[in-house]
């Protein structure tokens, strides 16, 4: 009995990470990063005290909880950078970008310095942004990019992507796709008028008015 303790407190303790993990993706991704560390403890059926003995701090429970976000990050990030034609691997990672952060509101918070000292984030974001810089001058020297474009560009359009709220993540998706296709034709250097992917319905159609 005494040589099966060890090992059955080290499973309950793998039990409660992955729980406490589960708990706070799911909570993040619909409610961001303000949710108490009380509600995670909740969701997940344990105690503050082994929330905070698995995770000492918010940043480094967020840091652990979006280990796929930054790893899905680096690889479309990667894909883009090797496409031959620098303006689809551009529209490549702008079509995953605002799909990747649609999913899930906390990530977006993270990627935007929340947690600046979060050093797995915040590598991932300069090594993105340094990327889609990278990016944005290539498409623009093909002369695809409009010439003002800049990266703060990017931000602004994360800020507004983090905007929409539905209460259904397929309709976030869904409304995130064509709102980059959109921003993609507003970056484009000669405008083109592709046809946009279907619309989300965010709101009632007012009355008497067809959408």
């Amino acid at each position: 009995m005494t040589d099966r303790l060890p090992h059955t407190l080290r499973s309950d303790a793998l039990d409660n990470r992955e729980r406490i993990l589960d708990a706070a993706r799911a909570l993040f991704a619909t409610e961001g990063l303000n949710v108490p560390m009380r509600e995670i403890a909740r969701q997940a059926g344990v105690g503050p005290a082994t929330l905070y003995r698995c995770f000492p701090t918010k940043q480094m429970l967020a840091t652990e909880a979006f280990v796929d976000e930054m790893r899905a990050c680096h690889v479309f990030v990667d894909e883009g950078l090797a496409e031959p034609d620098p303006w689809r691997g551009f529209c490549l990672v702008i079509e995953k970008t605002c799909e990747l952060h649609a999913r899930s509101r906390g990530f977006t918070e993270a990627f935007m310095s929340t947690f600046p000292d979060a050093m797995d984030i915040a590598a991932e974001r300069a090594y993105a942004l340094r990327s889609i810089a990278e990016l944005a001058h290539r498409a623009k020297d093909a002369g695809h990019l409009r010439p003002d474009f800049v990266l703060d560009d990017l931000i602004l359009m994360l800020m507004a992507n983090r905007g929409i709220h539905t209460t259904s993540k397929a309709t976030r998706v869904a409304a995130s796709r064509r709102f980059a296709a959109l921003v993609i034709q507003a970056f484009r250097a000669s405008p083109q008028h592709s046809p946009l992917p279907p619309a989300a319905r965010l709101a009632p159609a007012a009355p008497g008015k067809i959408m």
